[in-house]
């Protein structure tokens, strides 16, 4: 048996046969693919690492935190908030609610939410009274903190916050029936006189513990006060 290629060409020639079998293989074209543009201009990439602009080059991967839903990126709880919503509208213990959350798990989205709702309800007739409610709220809020660290209260100032904001929702729901039986003198007032009554109540039952012991109506009073100023805020007088 004689083998001798030449460039792609060989000749074969069988033992037996005594025949010469020839012919030509032609070689495949070949291509690599890296999976990367990059490999289609390595001179370009191998200029960029150089000169310290590889980064150019990189490609970020999607953060699976980017993808929250926008109420969990707000840090917005529905849940909580319309819990708390109920443990203010109905502060008896006697319901079996966990009252204590509204102090000791505060929120700054719910208790905005109810002073916006009372503004927005307050602007009928005098809309220069919506900054004045958010203001009061506020410095309000700060005033109640004060006096309860003064008086040895172991609060703080988010946690009067959104008491006294959540605590405007008897207010709310009492707003209806003063435009109703606004014509009614002694009604009416008793229902203002209900409605802060109501909110006085469940702030103080969730701001004044057991820490003040005798000094509980050093800090009730003022509460009473600051809601009686939003109540006449609302009905202007």
């Amino acid at each position: 048996m004689h083998l001798s290629p030449t460039n792609g060409d060989f000749t074969f020639v069988s033992s037996t046969e005594a025949e010469d079998l020839s012919g030509t293989i032609d070689a495949p074209d070949v291509k690599l693919s890296m999976g990367s543009d990059n490999a289609k201009d390595p001179y370009a990439t191998t200029f960029l690492r150089k000169r310290g602009y590889g980064w150019l080059l990189e490609v970020e991967e999607d953060d699976p935190e980017d993808n929250k839903p926008l109420l969990e990126e707000l840090d917005i709880d529905l849940k909580d908030i319309y819990y708390k919503i109920r443990c203010v509208l109905m502060p008896m213990p006697s319901l079996g609610f966990n009252r204590q959350v509204v102090r000791d798990n505060p929120d700054f989205w719910g208790p905005l939410a109810v002073v916006l709702l009372f503004s927005m309800i307050s602007i009928y007739g005098q809309f220069r009274v919506v900054s004045w409610i958010i203001t009061i709220w506020i410095f309000g809020s700060l005033t109640i903190f004060l006096l309860a660290r003064v008086l040895g209260g172991e609060v703080s100032y988010g946690q009067v916050l959104g008491v006294i904001g959540y605590s405007l929702l008897p207010l709310i729901v009492i707003a209806p029936l003063l435009l109703v039986i606004g014509g009614f003198d002694v009604v009416s007032t008793l229902i203002k006189l209900s409605g802060v009554f109501w909110a006085a109540y469940s702030a103080a039952s969730l701001l004044v513990g057991d820490e003040f012991k005798t000094k509980k109506p050093l800090l009730i009073y003022p509460i009473f006060l600051l809601y009686i100023y939003f109540l006449s805020l609302y009905t202007g007088v």
